[in-house]
């Protein structure tokens, strides 16, 4: 009878550690990533004809490569991956799925912290939900934000994000190799919260682990490491398809 009610205590305390470790890394905020091909290709030096904003990636706002034992296997995915290839194609290698595979492993697997991602058919499904849920490129289409030659300002692309869904966005650019003064649009980050609700991507969350590593930076920027948050005060140039 002892043994047993000492049992049950380990496996009490176990239980409870567990759920400790696992809370302590779940993240606060989902980070809906698009790029524009145009821009992007740009900087990455590659070649795309595609003329509508793509998706960049779904990213958890705590963590990176949370599981490198979780491997990618594309036949999880195959009902999905004629919608993968239009709405979250590899700019860089599009007969490839090794943008998926990595995306899987640095944000994926941290996502899946989550029941309602963890797999990767939810989590990839989910980001392609939310894309076509939130229809970008239409919004912006809609009221007048359109690539041009004309130049736009931060404020005016934000607002039309701000007053259409009612959160405040993250915008990404890109310097211009030809203008020093102007910048390239190249992300717009539209954030959830775990269930899947709007949420001001400026929002912050205390965290134990706040003071060791500031995920938002970390998170905030993947493959093109050339942008970043924009200059409010420079012009941006939104480039019309090549």
């Amino acid at each position: 009878m002892r043994l047993c009610s000492l049992l049950l205590l380990c496996l009490a305390a176990t239980w409870s550690s567990t759920f400790v470790i696992s809370h302590a890394h779940m993240w606060n905020k989902l980070i809906l990533t698009h790029h524009w091909p145009n821009t992007f290709c740009r900087v990455e030096h590659c070649h795309s004809n595609l003329s509508y904003w793509t998706l960049h990636g779904l990213w958890p706002d705590k963590g990176m490569n949370c599981n490198s034992s979780w491997h990618f296997n594309a036949s999880q995915i195959e009902d999905l991956l004629p919608d993968m290839k239009q709405s979250w194609p590899d700019l860089l290698h599009p007969s490839t799925t090794k943008f998926w595979k990595y995306e899987w492993y640095k944000h994926g697997t941290c996502a899946a912290e989550a029941s309602s991602l963890d797999s990767q058919h939810k989590y990839f499904s989910k980001g392609l939900e939310l894309y076509h849920k939130v229809d970008l490129h239409s919004i912006l289409n809609k009221f007048g934000i359109t690539p041009s030659e004309t130049y736009y300002s931060i404020s005016q692309i934000e607002g039309v994000i701000e007053n259409f869904y009612g959160v405040k966005p993250k915008i990404q650019c890109a310097h211009s190799s030809k203008n020093v003064d102007v910048q390239l649009l190249g992300q717009i980050e539209i954030c959830f919260d775990p269930d899947f609700t709007l949420l001001d991507c400026e929002k912050q969350f205390s965290t134990e682990n706040a003071s060791k590593v500031n995920w938002d930076n970390a998170t905030a920027v993947d493959k093109a490491s050339e942008f970043s948050v924009c200059d409010r005060d420079a012009p941006v140039y939104y480039p019309p398809d090549p």
